[in-house]
């Protein structure tokens, strides 16, 4: 089929990938590149948000992004792998973006209400990370992108993004730029290791793509089961339990995995029979991405490669976008 419709997707380069983001949006990313037109950004601008006192901490995690990106799957010959901050164009669009949006609407965005939280800023947040759903939307908009797999947590950015679309072509009576669609997974999020309802690189209780198999296996031995079940013999609760919720996910062999729950339930099994499993099934899920991280790694050089020659493509895009944007503007002088 022809590669119509546009995908634009991304993370924040401020440490490597984890399980939680393979669930959330990078299985998606390998899938559809076969059939949709697919920019995959990494988004270092956004990054800066609240990391600008450490700007070589993105700068390092860049290449460690990409590298995440490209031992999953997702392959430089079917998606284009290009830097946030080497497209001058995004930030034009931001700007203009921002004449269409209350700081009152961006401070009810829930996904910035709940990070506002998390991180504790209070009336301190800071102008850059509350226009950040304006940014997002320049992220989509200036490749025309249509379809944007994300967790459910990040559905009120796409909406935003539609809203600010919509003011902008009936402000200047134009269809220049494209509402968006949010591609929500059927398993959006996947709970920490502590029990938590998000794995977070920024709460600690995640497990990375690159972990090796001895930290897989601590982590996992952490993780957070049934706190009223103490002894073996004692029946236990699966509901809330992270362990089984991983083995939901990653265990292929559901037919067992239904017998280890009827077990635990009615009592006789322990958790560190159950996490033993998990931390098998887990390792044999990562040791092909690790393999060909470690392979990868060998020529960092031919990786930032990839990623410059997938931004010169975005920035021809962009550049194109940002014409009838202006165009529309009438501001092409």
């Amino acid at each position: 089929m022809t590669k119509k419709q546009i995908i634009l997707t991304g993370d924040r380069p401020t440490g490597p990938l984890h399980l939680g983001h393979y669930v959330g949006s990078l299985a998606n990313r390998v899938k559809l590149q076969n059939d949709y037109q697919q920019f995959v950004m990494l988004a270092d601008v956004q990054a800066l948000t609240d990391n600008y006192e450490h700007p070589e901490k993105v700068r390092a995690n860049v290449l460690e992004v990409a590298l995440d990106y490209l031992a999953v799957g997702v392959d430089p010959n079917k998606s284009t792998i290009f830097i946030q901050s080497m497209i001058p164009e995004i930030a034009e669009l931001t700007i203009f973006f921002l004449n269409f949006v209350s700081v009152a609407r961006l401070r009810r965005n829930p996904t910035v209400k709940n990070e506002i939280v998390q991180k504790g800023y209070g009336d301190q947040v800071s102008a850059g990370f509350l226009m950040y759903p304006v940014s997002q939307a320049a992220d989509i908009t200036i490749v025309k992108g249509t379809l944007v797999p994300v967790g459910e947590d990040q559905a009120p950015m796409i909406e935003q993004t539609n809203e600010l679309v919509r003011a902008f072509n009936r402000t200047y009576k134009t269809d220049v730029l494209k509402e968006a669609k949010a591609l929500i997974p059927k398993i959006s999020r996947l709970p920490g290791i502590d029990g938590k309802a998000k794995m977070s690189k920024s709460l600690g209780n995640a497990i990375s793509l690159s972990d090796s198999a001895d930290v897989v296996a601590k982590k996992v031995m952490k993780m957070f089961t049934d706190p009223d079940h103490i002894r073996v013999e004692d029946p236990g609760k699966i509901e809330g339990n992270t362990v089984f919720s991983y083995l939901d996910i990653f265990d292929e062999n559901k037919d067992e995995v239904a017998e280890l729950k009827a077990h635990y339930e009615r009592g006789g099994l322990g958790d560190v029979k159950v996490k033993r499993r998990l931390i098998d099934v887990l390792n044999a899920f990562l040791d092909p991405i690790r393999e060909r991280r470690e392979q990868l790694i060998k020529d960092p050089k031919a990786v930032m490669d990839i990623v410059l020659k997938g931004t010169q493509k975005t920035r021809e895009v962009s550049a194109q976008t940002m014409d009838e944007v202006r165009k529309a503007m009438h501001l092409n002088y």
